[in-house]
C-alpha cells in the first residue's frame, strides 16, 4: 500500500536550501533518515544505491508571469523491508 505526504509552502531561497542541506545531511551515511515534512517527521530507510532526477520546467503562460520549476528526486528499494502478508 502507497503512502503519500506532502507539504508546500511559500520560502526566501535561503530557507529552502536550508531545507534541501537538512535532507542531505540525513541520507549521506548510513542507517534511517529522518526527513521532516511541515509538522511531521519521516523515519525513511534509504538503500546504499540511490536513484537521483533533476528536471527543470520553464513555461510561459498565457496569463500571468512566466514560471520555473526545478523538481529533484531520489527514490530507493527499501532494504530488508518487512512486508505484510
Amino acid at each position: 500500500m502507497a503512502e503519500t505526504t506532502t507539504h508546500e509552502e511559500e520560502l526566501s531561497r535561503d530557507e529552502a536550501a536550508d531545507l534541501l542541506q537538512e535532507i542531505a545531511r540525513e541520507l549521506r551515511g548510513n542507517g534511517p533518515a529522518d526527513v521532516r515534512i511541515g509538522n511531521k517527521t519521516l523515519t525513511l530507510q534509504p538503500s546504499t544505491a540511490l536513484e537521483y532526477a533533476v528536471e527543470v520546467e520553464e513555461r510561459s503562460p498565457m496569463l500571468g508571469g512566466d514560471r520555473e520549476e526545478l523538481t529533484v528526486s531520489v527514490n530507493w528499494e527499501v532494504e530488508n523491508a518487512e512486508r505484510d502478508e
